[in-house]
């Protein structure tokens, strides 16, 4: 039987033609529906995070790590709102773009801090965490190990996302709906949030805000967990 090592092919995925389809994504270019219907959801559920920090009124100085940071959607308008942002992400090409879209704003300025990391490597204290759509790429118990390590180095709050296992989003995985279009190089893994919430809750946190995003190909859940 072959073992699967999610985090290589996600790496190689996103190195090659995975950049090329995401990087159309999550731009602001000519996409087609499924595409666009994917950038919209994800953008909401950016937003719905930015208004989350924006909301608690003390943005300018925090320490923010963007895990998982794909071409700098988050850490660029954190930044923007004065936060100290420390981004990193899998992915070589994706944090090359990242910089590049961050050096067309503040130049050679270096907040946001970019970086080549997986997730199990980022070191340091950060008064938030935040991992948006990451977790999909990973089955459960990888999940589980990568959301540990990034509760360990949030002072104060760790923000996720996932794609929920419910009944109706298990069965249009099954068939093929989730993810449609040749380009589906990595496997799509849905998430129990009680799961989910049980590991959060083993580190010493507990949820305080929920948002769940659903377009017709874009599900995600966001929690924000806080010590």
């Amino acid at each position: 039987m072959n073992v699967v090592d999610d985090k290589a092919v996600v790496k190689e995925y996103f190195n090659n033609t995975g950049f090329e389809r995401w990087q159309r994504i999550y731009g602001d270019g000519e996409v087609n529906k499924v595409q666009l219907d994917i950038r919209t959801g994800h953008q909401q559920t950016v937003d719905t995070l930015l208004e989350w920090l924006a909301a608690d009124n003390n943005l300018e100085g925090l320490s923010i790590c963007d895990a998982g940071c794909g071409v700098g959607s988050l850490s660029i308008p954190l930044a923007q709102a004065k936060a100290i942002v420390y981004a990193s992400d899998i992915s070589e090409k994706m944090v090359g773009e990242a910089k590049e879209n961050a050096a067309k704003l503040f130049g050679n300025n270096d907040n946001p801090t970019f970086s080549v990391q997986d997730l199990e490597s980022l070191s340091g204290n950060y008064h938030t965490v935040v991992c948006l759509d990451v977790l999909i790429h990973y089955p459960q118990d990888k999940a589980a190990e990568m959301i540990s390590h990034l509760a360990s180095i949030a002072q104060s709050r760790l923000i996720l996302s996932f794609a929920p296992k419910t009944p109706c989003l298990s069965l249009l995985k099954k068939i093929g709906s989730f993810f449609p279009g040749a380009s589906k190089a990595t496997r799509a893994y849905l998430h129990r949030e009680t799961e989910i919430v049980q590991i959060l809750e083993a580190q010493g946190f507990k949820i305080e805000r929920k948002a769940m995003t659903k377009t017709r190909f874009y599900f995600s859940r966001m929690l924000e967990a806080v010590k």
